[in-house]
């Protein structure tokens, strides 16, 4: 009887914790057409391809990781010294619009505004005799990371899979029929590379070739080399100059490689003829099978770790399209699971260790001058890229970002020494793969010197979560050198006596007191950066018993910051002054980076911060781009408020162009700012881990912010925590947790947050927690009291009922808890 037990026991435990897997598919009944935001993405870290799926012309849009224009540079200007003085002066006398001119003068690069990411080109599959077809349908599967098409024409089914191999690292496509001899097509390359060459081996290869454009008078110096190899089983392969032709094949297997001369930021002495060469080489002696079941393998090595179930409905069983333009006005729990794999099946595919990080774009582009250029905007973008890396159990991916962050650190010296006469390392609000750190685009946008402080937090970030002091030892010099160069360029506000920014900004956004200029002077959210930027490097030289002097001069400093303030009306001030409007509507909220992704925002230890920070996101309205919809995801989820984060969650799901003035959704789940920008869908998929476990204030937070909708039952698996705590299984029904397996890969104290009362699967009772969490990794720096305008309403928020216990554990040991009656 006991066996018996036991096994009904652990397939309930099983079951709790299953994945329906049926719904992690986007699918489509109709191709794609002439429109990318149609296609389907596949990628490998350094590939990338669009697939149209078009009957008679399938397109197969292909990209490169290090195929930029230009080539090593530089961007500062040497003129910001001679003029800091004159610019902080205007700004201390209130005329901030001349010290905007003068910075657009000495302080923007009279250079590169930045280099573009580029397409390579399309191999274009033209099919005979597909005019007539029908029972259409083509997929993208994000278990398997295998894009399919299939379709009927005459009395044969046709089949199409597209896959970038993560092992291999080629492009596959493998095309196949019902009877033989029916496969007939012309492959030939397209692009918009002005200097590409295309043309046919002699063993009937299609290759295209050349050197990326010059831009902004930076010379193009990456050459790059694709190569098309067909194996056709049966039927006949011939070729022009420029095409190959298939004609009645049994099967066909295409193998895409490209690969360029670069090295890395600095060096461009690769050979891309051989890498390209080698690549195809080693992946056209495998079969298809063989080559699909490596890919798959290494992908789910990634993918799996996670699961979600948030339930399931008929809405599930129309096309994707469909359930976008509906999602709305029904109940899909299962598209919000879709579109949160997705944010982590774009990761896994656009960023893949010793790879470069995932762009604007991720790593897939069709235009040869791109949105933005397609690069890193490091005022938002390229950190909410990655937002999603840690708890979402993708660390290893975080990689290509924290080693740009190191090389940023290399070359923001020279920035930093030049500009501003200061120590350390500083990036502005963009970079490419130049790591260019000087400042672009204008002084509106480009005068914000916080970009290398931020970025440097993602090194910290990654500690937190791996524990490894060996890693910390290797980092801490870049997160050294991002408080040194706070503590020379700091200067002490002749009024208020903060220590405080100037020339500053509040990214991309400016008060109408100021002439709607954005120069300012120790705005909010630079106050909040530096705050973290100290306060992580005090904690990792302690924890390497390093540089104690420092430590005082970064404890003394700090000291200094200025407190964030509460204005005339409730709300969190973004500027120094109370000049914030409230019918401000602007899509960056920048000052809120203090409550995500910093933590210096609690609802349990800074009420009346917390209070404005609300009141700020009202006023601010749910009405935005794409990407500040899903930093606004998070932000309702670190309020405690998963109905309103939800309300995001649908405006996020909604077809693009539907919300006046605001972003949505491509038909392939793509973000749209619009245009599309791929930091959207990251930082979704990060917003909805917020609503469902959060581990930044303090202690483990489980189901913080769970929306109505998503009440009734639900369960997850192998979201990752701060301190190295990992959730192996999680269920909760009505609102409060069933049972819940967590895994303790560091040890130390498990402080846990939970809505119901728990107790230990074997019986005991919890210990309730008390006085500050023991465990190292979950210390909160004390935040000063803010400044509150005696015209401001605090409003006090209602706290939900919640339990918090405190659970000793020891590495590798596995909590079971389990509801207590």
């Amino acid at each position: 009887m006991k066996k018996i037990i036991l096994i009904i026991n652990l397939l309930l435990s099983a079951h709790c914790f299953a994945q329906k897997n049926n719904g992690l598919k986007l699918w489509y009944d109709t191709p794609s057409g002439k429109t990318w935001e149609n296609a389907l993405p596949v990628g490998n870290g350094r590939l990338g391809a669009m697939v149209y799926g078009n009957v008679d012309k399938e397109i197969i849009q292909l990209n490169e990781h290090t195929l930029w224009s230009g080539s090593p540079n530089r961007n500062d200007n040497p003129m910001a010294l001679d003029s800091l003085e004159k610019i902080r002066t205007l700004i201390f006398e209130g005329k901030q619009k001349d010290a905007e001119k003068l910075a657009n003068k000495t302080i923007i690069s009279k250079g590169s505004q930045g280099q573009m990411f580029q397409p390579a080109g399309e191999l274009n599959l033209s099919f005979s005799n597909s005019e007539n077809y029908s029972g259409y349908y083509r997929e993208l599967d994000i278990e398997k990371a295998v894009a399919t098409t299939t379709y009927r024409a005459g009395d044969v089914v046709y089949t199409r899979q597209v896959l970038a191999s993560f092992p291999d690292r080629v492009i596959v496509v493998r095309l196949t029929a019902s009877k033989p001899k029916s496969i007939s097509f012309t492959a030939f390359y397209t692009t918009p590379q002005p200097n590409a060459i295309v043309k046919t081996s002699a063993n009937k290869q299609l290759t295209i070739s050349g050197t990326g454009v010059d831009h902004e008078g930076v010379q193009g110096k990456v050459k790059y080399k694709g190569i098309s190899r067909f194996k056709n089983e049966g039927g006949t392969c011939t070729s022009t100059d420029t095409s190959v032709t298939i004609t009645s094949a049994d099967a066909v297997t295409i193998y895409i490689s490209i690969a360029t001369n670069f090295i890395n930021y600095h060096e461009l002495s690769g050979n891309e003829n051989d890498s390209a060469a080698v690549y195809i080489n080693k992946a056209s002696a495998k079969t298809f099978a063989v080559i699909l079941k490596d890919h798959v393998s290494a992908y789910q090595k990634y993918f799996n770790r996670v699961q979600l179930d948030l339930g399931s409905t008929d809405a599930a069983k129309l096309p994707t399209n469909e359930r976008l333009k509906n999602f709305n006005s029904t109940n899909d729990p299962n598209l919000v699971t879709l579109y949160y794999q997705y944010g982590r099946y774009l990761l896994i595919s656009s960023s893949q260790p010793g790879g470069q990080p995932a762009n604007l774009q991720g790593i897939w582009n069709n235009k040869s001058r791109p949105p933005w250029d397609s690069k890193y905007t490091i005022n938002i973008n390229a950190e909410m890229n990655y937002w999603p890396a840690e708890k979402t159990n993708l660390s290893e991916l975080h990689e290509p970002f924290l080693q740009m962050v190191k090389e940023l650190a290399v070359t923001g010296k020279q920035t930093a020494r030049d500009m501003y006469n200061a120590r350390g390392w500083v990036a502005h609000h963009n970079t490419d793969i130049w790591r260019a750190t000087g400042a672009i685009d204008g002084a509106f946008w480009g005068a914000w010197s916080n970009g290398g402080g931020w970025t440097s937090q993602h090194l910290w970030e990654h500690y937190l979560y791996n524990g490894d002091e060996k890693y910390l030892a290797s980092v801490y010099p870049v997160l050294k050198d991002a408080a040194l160069f706070y503590v020379d360029y700091l200067i002490e506000h002749p009024a208020y006596h903060w220590l405080v920014i100037s020339p500053d900004e509040s990214p991309e956004n400016a008060p109408k007191a100021h002439d709607n200029s954005s120069i300012d002077v120790g705005v909010t959210m630079t106050n909040q950066i530096i705050f973290d930027v100290f306060s992580t490097a005090i904690k990792a030289a302690e924890i390497l018993h390093k540089d104690a002097t420092f430590i005082d001069t970064l404890k003394q400093k700090r000291a200094r910051l200025a407190p964030m303030q509460i204005g005339q009306y409730g709300q969190l001030q973004e500027w120094l002054d109370d000049v914030d409007d409230p019918a401000d509507n602007h899509r960056h909220i920048s000052h809120l980076y203090g409550l995500f992704p910093s933590s210096q925002i609690s609802p349990y230890r800074t009420p009346e911060l917390y209070s404005a920070a609300k009141n700020t996101l009202i006023q601010r309205g749910d009405v935005s781009t794409g990407w500040s919809m899903g930093w606004k995801v998070n932000w309702w989820a670190k309020m405690l408020d998963g109905d309103h984060a939800y309300k995001l969650i649908q405006n996020q799901l909604t077809p693009v162009g539907t919300i006046p003035g605001g972003g949505g959704t491509y038909n392939n789940l793509f973000d749209a700012h619009p245009p599309f920008q791929i930091d959207g869908n990251f930082g979704c998929t990060s917003g909805i881990t917020e609503m469902l476990m959060q581990s930044t204030d303090g202690h483990l937070n489980l189901l913080p912010a769970l929306p109505e909708v998503w009440k009734k039952h639900g369960s997850l698996k192998g979201f990752r925590a701060i301190g190295g705590f990992e959730i192996q299984g999680m269920e909760w029904k009505n609102g409060g947790i069933v049972k819940t397996v967590i895994r303790s890969t560091l040890g130390g104290n498990l402080r846990l947050r939970v809505p119901n009362k728990m107790k230990l699967a074997n019986g005991r009772s919890l210990k309730a927690a008390v006085g500050e969490n023991t465990n190292p990794f979950y210390e909160t720096a004390v935040i000063k009291e803010p400044v509150i305008s005696p015209k401001a309403v605090i409003t006090k928020l209602m706290e939900r009922k919640t339990f918090l216990y405190d659970i000793p554990t020891v590495k590798g040991q596995i909590v079971t808890l389990v509801y207590l009656q």
